[in-house]
């Protein structure tokens, strides 16, 4: 399938990610199916190219929808979950029935529908707190929470599936992926995102911890870049890649970087850190750059200006 126009479905398709995701494939020519139950996505990520995809209305644990969404498809992009470390272990059952169930459903639908590629949205959370930094794919892995342990989990039957179903399937472990359109108001969004909305409406950062933690950050663009590549190669079966940037940097630094943009200083509400977040966390990008010759390479201070300009009118909302 490499160069040619595709036939994709990508579940959790109106949500930050997968919207993004949609709009590069429309633009590239892909024929593309949006699969999402709206809890989180929103019709109004569909306003780009994105308005060229067909959307269905479905969740990732009704099995039959999703049997009826792949039928005819070349790759499955699967991106739905309830990506929040704390409702996990607010609700295991739940978000396993998801993170976990609809991953099964998932694979199991590609299987009948003989849908050859799959790419899964895995998490670096899987490597919990012991890993060495950066940390390769290697390192030993101990999931500090349910949504860690789904994540894992359905790496390893991502695996099987391949192994013994013939799917071409690759699993991605994303560090803090960031960028417009990921919905600060949501209790499941990213630490930039929530830090805008503050730096928008002048309402003060909640910092878990002593705001030491490292994360690294990628930008939207750069993660569907590795996405769209990946979709056309047919050589990454049973591979899993951390996409990450290679570059550590830590809360306070995430904040004073917020500051020098808007010319002002952000007020700060410190907390006691949270039971499953992660201390450091830092990808080696050997095996991503060794396959795409690419890693993610927008800067921080270029992708935190390109989020407060999406986020403009929120500002001008608040003032």
């Amino acid at each position: 399938m490499d160069g040619a126009r595709m036939k994709v479905l990508i579940t959790g398709g109106a949500g930050f990610i997968g919207s993004h995701l949609a709009d590069r494939l429309v633009i590239d020519g892909h024929t593309v199916t949006l699969l999402d139950n709206l809890s989180t996505g929103k019709r109004e990520n569909l306003q780009g190219p994105a308005r060229g995809a067909r959307l269905v209305i479905a969740d990732v644990r009704d099995r039959e929808a999703l049997m009826r969404a792949a039928r005819g498809m070349d790759a499955l992009v699967h991106l739905a979950a309830v990506a929040s470390v704390q409702a996990s272990m607010h609700d295991p059952l739940a978000t396993h029935a998801t993170n976990f169930g609809g991953t099964l459903n998932a694979l199991l639908a590609a299987t009948a529908c003989q849908v050859p590629r799959v790419l899964y949205a895995s998490s670096a959370a899987v490597y919990g707190d012991e890993a060495p930094t950066p940390v390769p794919e290697s390192a030993p892995l101990a999931p500090l929470s349910p949504y860690a342990a789904d994540k894992l989990a359905s790496e390893h039957y991502l695996a099987y599936f391949a192994r013994t179903r013939g799917i071409n399937a690759t699993s991605f472990r994303f560090f803090n992926i960031y960028g417009p359109r990921q919905d600060a108001s949501s209790p499941y969004s990213g630490v930039i995102s929530l830090y805008a909305q503050c730096l928008a409406t002048g309402a003060p950062c909640v910092v878990y911890g002593d705001g030491r933690q490292t994360r690294d950050f990628v930008y939207i663009d750069d993660l569907v870049e590795v996405l769209a590549r990946a979709l056309i190669r047919n050589d990454l079966s049973c591979a899993v890649m951390n996409v990450g940037t290679g570059i550590e940097q830590d809360l306070l630094a995430l904040i004073n970087a917020f500051e020098t943009l808007a010319g002002r200083p952000i007020v700060c509400d410190f907390r006691p850190a949270r039971a499953g977040d992660i201390r450091r966390s830092l990808a080696d990008v050997t095996r991503l750059r060794a396959a795409f010759g690419y890693v993610p390479q927008t800067l921080l201070s270029a992708g935190l200006r390109h989020l407060l300009h999406d986020l403009a009118p929120l500002a001008r909302c608040a003032t």
